[in-house]
């Protein structure tokens, strides 16, 4: 470790002169990548033709069935459609895990060219081989995932048009039945047999080319939205362009996103190690419980919601994101460990705590999942705290201000719906805090 700290330092300043930097391969060494360190090095990513590697492939398909079983124990029947992010820098980190998932889920599975391990085509696997239905796998990919992995995208619309046209006996087809269904739709509304089948089959969804981002985060950093369904708007409205082999990938889909969106069965969200969580980065709310509120908006009906952790390939873990929301707020939020960590850190270290609240808050906004509870010991343990009001107070006033601001807004719109004392502690906070700024003419440094 210590080697690492000292060649990310000097190879930094040898790139500014100009100097060769060594170059390294990418990935998680939590997830067993050893080859990736010493850090410091300059890292290359991955051939974009070999995704999903075997070793995803091999993950992809424990964590398929488990999720399969999963749902199957929750609800008494097999899912029969699913929502899925895929984002860029996971697939770099784990050579392709969630497509691989998506493949497994739908019965394709890659085929590999011998010596270069690249993908160079698919098959169908008989349903009578899957023994359960297959899932309709619907992708919202980022806008990194889009432009890194083109040909990745093109061949799931391949499987996905190589399964429509699949015929088999019994109804486990979900996705022929779908889109022939659809298509039959389409072309009743007016459209050509042609392009009706081709909108039926849509299933990659991301941003307008050339943007970025699920829509989300401004509208919660600004606090300008009035309801859920604001949100569930602008996730679709920037989510809405089709992707895949067609010659206008990237065209404007609302309909058939919308289409896809409402008859989600369950919506899920994979994270490829413990190096961070779900509460660490805006991303996932954005992604995860944008999507999730999306459906909600549309169908009236909120999806099943599940997180899976990839952290051990040998054993990937399927938990709702209720479990997934409490594991992370009892293991990390409240941890003594981790705020006494934070306040070695000054003022980066209060920032990390007023963005944690902000994310937690986020995911209320869009999945209904954070329980009175939950807040209740999140303003204990990082606002009302004497000791920790303390640190804030001499190295980052503005997060302070910002987390009471954020919980008295989860009160406000009624996420947290008893907020009892401290509630009135948190307003007599920032009424203090606001009359101090106000005696002294100061105005605190933004938390940001």
């Amino acid at each position: 470790m210590q080697r690492g700290v000292k060649m990310e330092i000097q190879s930094l300043l040898d790139g500014l002169e100009g100097i060769f930097v060594p170059a390294g391969p990418s990935g998680a060494p939590s997830r067993g990548r050893l080859d990736t360190l010493p850090t410091g090095r300059n890292f290359f990513s991955v051939d974009n033709r070999s995704i999903p590697s075997p070793a995803a492939w091999t993950l992809g398909e424990k964590s398929a069935q488990a999720f399969v079983e999963r749902y199957l124990q929750d609800h008494g029947d097999y899912p029969r459609r699913l929502g899925l992010s895929i984002w860029g820098t996971a697939t770099m980190r784990t050579g392709g895990d969630d497509i691989a998932q998506a493949f497994a889920l739908m019965g394709v599975r890659p085929i590999w060219s011998l010596g270069s391990q690249r993908v160079s085509d698919f098959e169908v696997i008989p349903s009578m081989l899957l023994n359960r239905p297959r899932v309709d796998v619907t992708l919202r990919v980022s806008g990194f995932f889009r432009d890194a992995f083109p040909n990745v995208i093109r061949l799931f619309d391949a499987a996905v048009q190589a399964v429509a046209r699949y015929e088999e006996p019994g109804n486990s087809n979900t996705i022929r039945e779908a889109v022939l269904s659809r298509q039959q739709e389409l072309e009743d509304q007016g459209l050509s047999p042609e392009m009706a089948a081709q909108e039926a089959s849509y299933r990659i969804f991301g941003s307008k080319p050339g943007e970025y981002g699920a829509g989300l985060n401004r509208l919660i950093e600004n606090r300008t939205w009035d309801s859920a369904d604001d949100l569930a708007e602008a996730y679709m409205k920037t989510g809405a362009y089709a992707y895949g082999q067609f010659k206008a990938s990237g065209t404007a889909a609302r309909a058939a996103f919308e289409q896809q969106l409402q008859g989600l069965d369950a919506v899920m969200q994979n994270q490829d190690n413990r190096e961070h969580d779900i509460l660490d980065s805006n991303s996932y709310y954005a992604f995860q419980g944008g999507m999730a509120n999306a459906t909600r908006s549309l169908s009236g009906k909120a999806p099943e919601i599940y997180h899976a952790d990839h952290a051990n390939p040998a054993m990937p873990k399927i938990r709702t994101l209720k479990e997934e929301l409490a594991k992370v707020i009892r293991s990390r939020v409240l941890n003594p460990k981790w705020i006494n960590a934070m306040r070695e850190h000054g003022y980066k270290g209060a920032f990390e705590m007023a963005a944690t609240v902000d994310y937690l808050f986020a995911y209320d906004a869009t999945t209904d999942l954070i329980a009175d509870y939950q807040y209740a010991q999140v303003s204990d343990a990082l606002v009302l705290d004497a000791a920790n009001q303390q640190f804030l107070r001499e190295h980052n006033p503005a997060a302070l201000e910002e987390m009471a601001e954020r919980l008295l807004e989860a009160a406000q719109r009624g996420m947290w719906q008893a907020p009892g004392e401290n509630g009135q502690a948190l307003q007599d906070l920032l009424l203090e805090m606001d009359e101090a700024k106000e005696t002294s003419g100061h105005v605190a440094q933004p938390a940001h």
